[in-house]
């Protein structure tokens, strides 16, 4: 399974998004980019190796804890190439985006197969209050409508959830790990062998290695931090792009290129962010052009933004600490009438 390439046909989306797209294609924006790729690919396989001879080489040692967190990142930039894989940004074949999406999958531990499916949902109805499985999560509340809905525990948390939001995210990578194991058991996707085999080596493989150099205490203190790391970081890469943006209900009908620019905010920042998000910060260009691959969203960015403004489309970006505070201010908003029901 791939999510959608590029964008839906020109003659469903309205004239100003055919517009868009001519452009965005006479600039070459859409051309694949394999020398990028095959780069970024071979540099972060190799970081991987490094990292697990030091591990190795440390052995039974507190050091390991720094190796953790270099995983914790290793293991994230090896999920943002999944993510472009599953958008089929890397090669032309669906099948070959499928091998490389599986092959990062076998890293990161999460089903490729699952995360792509919800991934097409999302992206089909980007912070649509029924449609979006994005902003449907059990712990969080993003509209008051959604946090009446909330009871016992999770409806402590929805109130506080501003506050408790950033803690949270230290179970996010783990949670990713259980729904792909439940999305396996649960036959919700087609590959289940293939899946349940790359499942199985990868939290083997890991507690193995992890279990066999590490003496126990250690080895536990090793999986909380690169687990508790990773999902800090896949949160913090996540959460700007759509947290705090306006959320869509049933009977707002907007065209493709509205729904997806007015629902999504960039992060500003340079090459550095670019990094540190996989690309994530161009959330807009990305929305609009799925298939784009990541390396030429930087440039397709002046083209967007220049062609919203002329026709007056709100196109939302700023820094990332910024970002993180509209969040929380949305969050402890839409928790509101939990703190104060009257």
């Amino acid at each position: 399974m791939t999510a959608s390439p590029a964008h839906p046909s020109d003659d469903k989306l309205g004239s100003d998004f055919a517009t868009l797209a001519r452009s965005a294609k006479r600039a070459g924006l859409l051309q694949r980019r394999y020398t990028y790729y095959a780069v970024r690919i071979t540099i972060n396989i190799l970081l991987l190796a490094a990292g697990a001879v030091t591990f190795v080489l440390l052995g039974d040692s507190w050091w390991q804890l720094v190796t953790a967190a270099f995983f914790a990142v290793m293991f994230t930039q090896a999920a943002f190439i999944g993510h472009d894989a599953g958008h089929r940004q890397i090669l032309n074949s669906r099948r070959g985006n499928n091998l490389v999406g599986q092959a990062h999958s076998a890293i990161t531990g999460i089903s490729y197969e699952w995360w792509v499916g919800k991934h097409n949902q999302h992206h089909a109805n980007p912070n649509h209050e029924e449609e979006d499985p994005d902003i449907e999560i059990a712990a969080l509340a993003f509209s008051h409508e959604q946090s009446h809905t909330k009871r016992g525990l999770l409806r402590w948390v929805a109130k506080y959830q501003a506050f408790l939001f950033f803690p949270m995210l230290l179970v996010e990578a783990v949670m990713l790990r259980v729904r792909s194991v439940q999305a396996v058991l649960r036959r919700e996707i087609e590959s289940v062998k293939l899946e349940a085999g790359l499942l199985t080596a990868h939290i083997l493989g890991y507690l193995l290695a992890v279990f066999l150099v590490l003496s126990p205490g250690k080895a536990v203190m090793f999986l909380v931090v690169h687990q508790g790391l990773m999902g800090v970081y896949l949160g913090c890469s996540f959460a700007p792009n759509h947290k705090g943006m306006p959320i869509l209900a049933d009977d707002e009908k907007l065209d493709y290129l509205r729904k997806q620019v007015l629902t999504s905010r960039n992060v500003t920042g340079g090459r550095g962010v670019d990094f540190l998000l996989g690309g994530l910060n161009y959330q807009i260009e990305h929305h609009l052009f799925p298939g784009m691959p990541r390396p030429n969203l930087r440039h397709a960015q002046p083209l967007i933004h220049e062609f919203c403004t002329q026709r007056g489309i709100s196109y939302s970006q700023c820094g990332l600490l910024h970002s993180y505070a509209e969040v929380l201010r949305h969050l402890h908003a839409a928790g509101a009438p939990l703190r104060h029901p009257h």
